[in-house]
C-alpha cells in the first residue's frame, strides 16, 4: 500500500498516529520491499515519538533505536508509527492521548494493548509486519484480539536502546505478523547483543539443555468464558493430533504472578517517568514557580491511567511500605521464575489461552481498572520470568479472533517457532 492508501484505510481503525510520506527502503537485505510499522515508543531519527502521551508532544527522536537501525540495514520500508496506550500502560489502546484504535474485525471493539495499533495495522493488511513492545502481554494480547502472531522474546535478546521505557526489567520489543515464519524472520533480524544496552545477551547465554521433544504442560486455571474454554480444548486436541504429548502440570506460585506484576511494574514505571518534567522537551505548562511548573506540567501532560500507576508505584516504594509490598513482590518473582525454569526441564512448552475473553467493546472496561488488569492474567508470567512466549491465532468467537499462548524456557524461541508452525500448518 502507498502512504495515501494506508491513510485512507486507517480512517476507521486509527492504527497509526502518523503515516510517513517519505516511506522508502533504506537498504537491500532480508526485508527488502517489506513494509513495517513501528510502535510510537520506538525512536526513529528525525521523526516524532510520543509514546501515546501529550507530555512528549513535539518531541523529535535524535537517533535511531537499535531495532530501527537493524530494520533499515535489512531493507525494510518503515511506513509509520502506530498508536498505543499512553506509555504502554493499558490493555486496550484506549488510553492514548491521540484517540482510540479500533479492532479491524469489529470497529466497535478494542484491538487490545498496549501495542494495539501495531496489531491492528498488520491484521488490516496495511503493513506486512510491525514492532510492538511487551511489558506484561502488550504484544501477545493485541495479537490474539486481532488474529495475528505476536512474540515476546527472552528478556535481553532484543536491545531496548531507543525504546521509551515503562518498566525496565519487564520491557521487551517484539514482532507481530500474520505468520510464525515472518515473526521468526523479524526476530532474528532484531535480536542480538548491543553495547548500548547492558542487559542484552547473546544467543549462547542460555544453551539448549534438552532437545525438542514435543511435550507441552498445561497448568491449572479457570475460565468463565465458555467459547475461550472450548477453543482452548480444541487447541489441545490439535496439538495431540500433531504428535505432541500434552500433560497437566502443577505450578504453585503461578497464581501470584498478576499481583507480583502490578506491584513491581508501577514501581519501575514511577521511577522511569520521573524524567518527564516538561523542562527540556515536550509539553510544558506554566505554574507560579518552578515547582508548580513541574506539578502543572505532569498533571496536565499525563493521562489518568499513567497518573494512577505513578501514584501506585510511588506508594509501594515509600518508606514503611517498601518491604511490605515491593520487597515481597521481588522475592515472589524469584519463586515464579524458578518454578517455570524447573517446569521446562520436564516439558518443552507451557500452553494457556492468551486472554481470558475475546475483545470487549470500546469503553466497556475503561471505568474499572481492576477488571482491565485482570485481562493480563495469562501473559504477565513471561515478563516476570524473562521467558519467551508467543500468541497464535486459534479460532474465533463469532467474528472475534481468539488466541493461544505458548511459553518456553529462556533462550528457547526455537521451540516456540517449531510448535507455532506446526499448529498453524506452516510446514506444509
Amino acid at each position: 500500500m502507498t502512504p495515501e492508501e494506508i491513510r485512507e484505510k486507517d480512517r476507521e481503525i486509527h492504527a497509526f498516529v502518523e503515516v510517513f510520506g517519505e516511506a522508502r527502503s533504506f537498504g537491500d537485505g532480508t526485508l527488502s520491499g517489506k513494509t513495517i510499522a513501528i510502535k510510537d515508543n520506538l525512536l526513529f531519527e528525525g521523526h516524532l515519538a510520543s509514546a501515546g502521551s501529550k507530555i512528549l508532544e513535539g518531541f523529535v527522536a535524535p537517533y535511531d533505536a537499535t531495532v530501527v537501525k537493524k530494520l533499515k540495514e535489512a531493507g525494510a520500508i518503515i511506513v509509520g508509527r502506530t498508536n498505543m496506550d499512553e506509555f504502554a500502560m493499558g490493555s486496550s489502546t484506549e488510553s492514548s492521548s491521540y484517540g482510540v484504535t479500533r479492532n479491524p474485525h469489529d470497529p466497535e471493539r478494542v484491538p487490545g494493548g498496549s501495542s494495539g495499533g501495531s496489531a491492528a495495522a498488520v491484521a488490516a493488511g496495511m503493513v506486512d509486519t510491525a514492532l510492538g513492545s511487551d511489558t506484561g502481554g502488550s504484544v501477545r494480547q493485541p495479537a490474539a484480539f486481532c488474529g495475528v502472531v505476536g512474540l515476546k522474546p527472552t528478556y535481553g535478546r532484543v536491545s531496548r536502546n531507543g525504546l521509551i521505557a515503562m518498566a525496565s526489567s519487564f520491557d521487551q520489543i517484539g514482532p507481530i505478523a500474520k505468520s510464525v515464519k515472518d515473526v521468526e524472520t523479524l526476530y532474528h533480524i532484531i535480536a542480538g547483543q548491543d553495547p548500548l544496552d547492558s542487559t542484552t545477551i547473546s544467543d549462547k547465554t542460555y544453551p539448549a539443555s534438552k532437545k525438542f521433544s514435543k511435550t507441552i504442560g498445561v497448568p491449572e486455571f479457570s475460565l468463565q468464558n465458555e467459547e475461550v474454554k472450548n477453543n482452548f480444548e480444541e487447541a489441545v486436541k490439535k496439538f495431540k493430533s500433531l504428535g505432541y504429548e500434552v500433560r497437566e502440570v502443577n505450578l504453585e506460585n503461578l497464581k501470584h504472578a498478576l499481583a507480583v506484576y502490578y506491584i513491581i511494574m508501577p514501581a519501575e514505571a514511577s521511577s522511569n517517568l520521573a524524567r518527564f518534567d516538561g523542562i527540556r522537551y515536550g509539553f510544558h505548562k506554566e505554574g507560579k514557580d518552578s515547582i508548580d511548573d513541574y506539578f502543572e506540567t505532569r498533571g496536565a501532560g499525563f493521562g489518568q491511567e499513567v497518573r494512577r500507576r505513578i501514584i501506585l508505584g510511588t506508594y509501594v516504594l515509600s518508606s514503611g511500605y517498601y518491604d511490605e509490598y515491593y520487597g515481597k513482590a521481588v522475592e515472589a518473582r524469584k519463586l515464579i521464575t524458578r518454578e517455570l525454569r524447573d517446569l521446562f526441564q520436564e516439558v518443552d512448552l507451557m500452553l494457556t489461552p492468551t486472554t481470558p475473553s475475546p475483545a470487549w467493546k470500546i469503553g466497556e472496561k475503561k471505568s474499572d481498572p481492576l477488571e482491565m488488569y485482570l485481562e493480563d492474567i495469562f501473559t504477565v508470567h513471561a515478563n516476570i520470568s524473562g521467558c519467551p512466549a508467543i500468541s497464535l491465532p486459534s479460532g474465533f468467537s463469532g467474528k472475534l479472533p481468539l488466541g493461544i499462548e505458548l511459553t518456553a524456557d529462556l533462550g528457547r524461541e526455537d521451540n516456540l517457532f517449531a510448535a507455532g508452525k506446526d499448529f498453524l500448518n506452516e510446514n506444509g
